[in-house]
């Protein structure tokens, strides 16, 4: 059975919001939330070495199943000992099943109640995924943290579409849970499993998604379905309320979530883990973050920019260089400008979070925000009055 009580323990939390800090113990390392994890897809976080991961103290990563089982494949993953070994990783990482890519990248999809067939986005090759395979897969790449597979559907939707969507997630979703817990696990630890609630915005189907799930003793549950394209209030408003239903015991996740705004919108209202792939992406295209907000290292008012991209925030090696400099490589299509970037944005990404426990430990996480976000907008507000 899960043991999501053992595994995570709140120590505090912040008066007068939902924000807490807690740790949360997996096979490869004990860590704090709230907490961000980077995104390494393919077994890779982009532009960026493992080792200075572990150095700007990334304590989990996020892996995906669709992408691993495609390449480098099964196979090859359990001949390495899983994905730890295979891509030289000693912290803890999360795979999400894949449902999501499923639904967004396979050119050919057939959704059924055992699960969905779907075409490979690489050779066309056709694939099934089930519930329990999607557990199989996870427990052969040796995630330290496994999510069920759920039906992930778009918005805006009718209310009778996601009802049946939240029928089907919870079918898979038991068998999940119970395959899970009826095979050993295949490496000399143990993994964890989480549930994703779903029902779009449509409250009473959330409320449905969550009571039902709570009936198993998963380690910990994610709030699925949301980022999609609807509107931000609406976003945070369902983020609320379903954090008023889950357990207050187990860890609360927000998959996809987000920009620096969203993560303290979303840590107000109780959630402890997120994932987003905006820092890295945003890094190769030649946007930062800093302290002010986000800034185009493609501009040209940068070329003799001497200073620091962000110098209240100067904790990683890219903030040795100048925005000249950093500039002067994206124009010149320079790799390494790309790999400074990533490490300043996911830099800048753990420190807010490290920030943010902090401010929950202090009991001034309000305070905190008030303060970040009148900062963080001032180059938005400041170019919304040239304009």
């Amino acid at each position: 059975m899960g043991t999501g009580a053992m595994n995570f323990r709140v120590l505090c939390n912040c008066d007068k919001t939902k924000a807490r800090n807690g740790w949360l113990k997996t096979a490869h390392l004990t860590f704090e939330t709230p907490v961000f994890m980077p995104v390494g897809t393919s077994g890779n976080v982009k532009a960026i070495l493992q080792k200075d991961l572990e150095v700007m103290k990334a304590s989990i990563i996020l892996g995906n199943t669709y992408h691993l089982y495609l390449r480098p494949g099964l196979d090859i993953l359990q001949a390495a000992g899983g994905l730890h070994k295979f891509m030289f990783w000693n912290n803890a990482i999360l795979t999400d099943s894949g449902g999501f890519q499923i639904f967004s990248l396979a050119p050919l999809r057939k959704v059924s109640d055992e699960g969905v067939e779907f075409s490979s986005h690489i050779d066309g090759s056709l694939h099934m995924f089930t519930p329990e395979k999607v557990v199989d897969i996870q427990r052969i790449i040796g995630s330290d943290i496994i999510m069920c597979l759920d039906e992930c559907i778009p918005y805006p939707v009718e209310k009778s579409d996601a009802e049946k969507s939240v029928k089907r997630t919870l079918d898979w979703e038991r068998k999940c849970f119970e395959h899970f817990n009826s095979k050993e696990e295949l490496y000399d630890y143990s993994q964890l499993i989480f549930s994703i609630s779903q029902g779009s915005v449509f409250k009473d189907l959330r409320k449905k998604c969550i009571e039902e799930l709570q009936r198993y003793d998963f380690d910990g549950n994610a709030i699925g379905g949301l980022a999609v394209g609807e509107e931000k209030e609406l976003m945070y408003e369902i983020t609320d309320f379903s954090t008023d239903l889950l357990e207050w015991k187990k860890p609360r996740y927000l998959m996809g979530v987000g920009t620096p705004a969203d993560i303290l919108e979303c840590v107000e209202r109780g959630v402890d883990m997120f994932d987003c792939v905006l820092p890295t992406r945003n890094a190769r295209h030649g946007r930062l973050y800093t302290t002010y907000g986000e800034i185009n290292l493609r501009a040209a008012k940068y070329k003799n920019e001497f200073n620091s991209p962000d110098e209240e925030c100067s904790t990683y090696t890219s903030d040795n260089y100048s925005l000249a400099y950093l500039r002067h490589l994206f124009i010149a299509n320079e790799i390494l400008g790309q790999q400074l970037a990533t490490i300043h944005n996911l830099g800048f990404y753990l420190k807010l979070m490290e920030d943010i426990r902090t401010s929950i430990k202090e009991k001034r996480f309000p305070e905190f925000k008030k303060n970040f976000t009148e900062k963080y907008n001032t180059i938005k507000n400041s170019e919304e009055q040239t304009d």
